[in-house]
């Protein structure tokens, strides 16, 4: 009766956290949008089998992530909540799956941190607020990595083996096959580190590989006998060249240092992060795991080193690290709770320094917001001036849970000192609090500076039988936001050569400015290149705002 409790009580507390308010924001530019409009235009085309972007070949991702999409948007209509709402529920399974796993590889309470944990957590909390595929992909993983450890310690092995290679075979058609990288990765210095398999058997490895290669087999197979063999074949070369340019170049000029996603996970994973200081240098054997540990260790240091060798850094590329590291840190939080270990200074050092400059960033916004006019002329960027310039609304009392924030932060750092399950309790009651507070108020604001005039001008076209096209910038807004037909003429089909000289399909810019259109022509470009289209004799600039420029084509 206690269990299903636990289970009822985690379903509806995270069910309260990660659904409401999910459509109060637009959708952001590029990953949110991608993703959305990739769903959105399988419902308009009736092509379920193969992604789509502006109703042409989409190479970069698998389905199954957008065909989840798909079902949301059926059920509540093309919008940010429907395009949210998959991750959402991802969410709530998420907190069931590590409460579950952490209850029964170590106790019940070890279940009940590693859930709050997790969910008190920024970055591991505002993924399932999104519409992004890694919460996803990462739980299946996750759930992979779990069945290979119970495959060596359970009693049915044939049956692990069958659901891990599955869950793998399931996160590879959620985001492609870094998934199995990432675990051939982890098996290799496993199997390094204890000189051998260990008491894993060859013939369960193998049938993991065997179906871990249906779910993607199935999907490359089925396409290929709808739409043909030279489709097929002709995907599947652009998808893994895709693949490979991903990891060897900077993508989308999102580059950085090696170190960029050790510090993306110590202040976005607050406060697991500073636990997980807690377990370097100790004995392990005062909580026995039956070895998950080693698991979580591996997938941990194999993801931050890969993502952190990767040329194209973004945050969320790490993000399968927050299952090991709030594994580890709840690890440490349970002995710490029980007694079994003493907090030691330099976890205290590193919670504290690191929840201030947090609280610190937090309960300065509002007033950088109000007060942006001092640090415009420190800003050489013009298209970042134009969009500080947005009216954007702040009140200086914004300010108060930014402060009290700090306060508490403070007060709970020393009340560990003297009863861990308190404080810990009156800082992760305060994580959550300040992760709505600046999802509710501070994301909406931050949106408006961004990115909310571009989305404007986009949805005034909903609907318009018009084309509607970013000149200088990439972009999937214009895409989703005027709710595009493929109603194309042939000349609409161009394409765009990255940096390797590889070609994309795209729209034709060239044939939208100069060619025989079939309908009116509307144009955005960010404003440091407004002078270069503003002197095209085809265009006439209607308007600006916030660091967008509006043009459209004479007629």
């Amino acid at each position: 009766m206690r269990e299903r409790g636990g289970y009822l009580a985690i379903i509806i507390l995270s069910g309260l956290l990660f659904f409401p308010f999910l459509g109060g924001v637009h959708l952001f530019d590029w990953d949110e949008i991608n993703f959305a409009e990739c769903a959105r235009e399988m419902i308009v085309s009736g092509d379920h089998l193969r992604p789509q972007i502006d109703f042409m070949p989409f190479w970069e991702k698998p389905p199954l992530f957008i065909w989840m999409q798909v079902v949301s948007m059926r059920l509540f209509g093309i919008n940010e909540f429907a395009a949210r709402f998959p991750n959402a529920l991802v969410g709530v399974m998420t907190l069931v799956a590590i409460y579950h796993c952490g209850r029964r590889l170590v106790s019940h309470k070890m279940g009940q941190w590693w859930a709050v944990l997790f969910a008190a957590s920024w970055l591991p909390h505002f993924y399932f607020k999104t519409g992004i595929i890694d919460p996803t992909f990462n739980l299946l993983i996750f759930l992979a990595f779990y069945q290979v450890h119970v495959l060596r310690t359970g009693s049915r092995a044939w049956l692990h083996a069958i659901a891990g290679g599955l869950l793998l075979g399931m996160a590879a058609l959620t985001k492609g096959p870094v998934a199995i990288l990432v675990a051939l990765l982890a098996l290799g210095v496993y199997i390094v580190l204890h000189r051998g398999l260990n008491g894993y058997k060859i013939k369960h490895l193998l049938a993991m590989a065997v179906f871990a290669a249906v779910p993607f087999g199935l999907w490359v197979g089925i396409t290929t006998a709808v739409h043909g063999t030279e489709y097929g074949t002709w995907f599947l070369r652009e998808f893994i060249q895709y693949q490979v340019r991903l990891f060897s170049t900077e993508d989308s000029d999102h580059g950085g240092p090696f170190i960029y996603h050790f510090v993306v996970l110590l202040l976005g994973c607050f406060p697991a992060s500073a636990f997980l200081f807690q377990y370097l240098g100790r004995k392990r054997e005062k909580v026995a795991d039956t070895g998950f540990a080693t698991w979580m260790w591996l997938l941990f240091w194999v993801v931050l080193l890969l993502f952190s060798i990767v040329k194209t850094k973004i945050v969320h590329y790490s993000s399968l690290c927050y299952f090991p590291l709030t594994y580890l840190a709840a690890l440490q939080l349970y002995a710490l709770s029980e007694g079994k270990e003493r907090l030691r200074k330099g976890t205290a050092i590193v919670l504290l320094v690191t929840g201030i400059l947090l609280a610190v960033v937090i309960a300065l916004l509002p007033a950088v917001g109000i007060n942006k006019a001092v640090l415009i002329p420190y800003i050489a960027d013009p298209f970042a001036v134009a969009n500080l310039r947005a009216d954007v609304q702040w009140s200086y009392a914004a300010c108060v849970p930014g402060i009290i924030y700090l306060a508490i932060i403070i007060a709970a750092a020393r009340m560990m000192r003297q009863d861990l399950k308190k404080g810990m309790t009156l800082l992760a009651i305060t994580q959550v609090v300040a992760i709505q507070f600046v999802l509710l108020y501070c994301a909406p604001r931050i949106e408006g500076y961004s990115q909310r005039a571009a989305i404007e001008y986009y949805k005034s076209f909903s609907g318009k039988k018009v084309y509607v096209q970013p000149l200088g910038h990439k972009s999937y807004a214009n895409l989703f936001y005027t709710a595009k037909q493929p109603y194309n003429a042939p000349e609409y089909r161009g394409v765009r050569k990255d940096k390797t000289g590889r070609e994309t399909p795209e729209a034709n810019g060239d044939w939208l400015i100069y060619g025989n259109t079939d309908r009116p022509a509307y144009f955005i470009c960010k404003v440091h290149d407004s002078a270069e289209y503003a002197r095209n004799p085809q265009l006439e600039v209607t308007g600006s705002s916030n660091g967008f420029v509006f043009l459209k084509r004479k007629q």
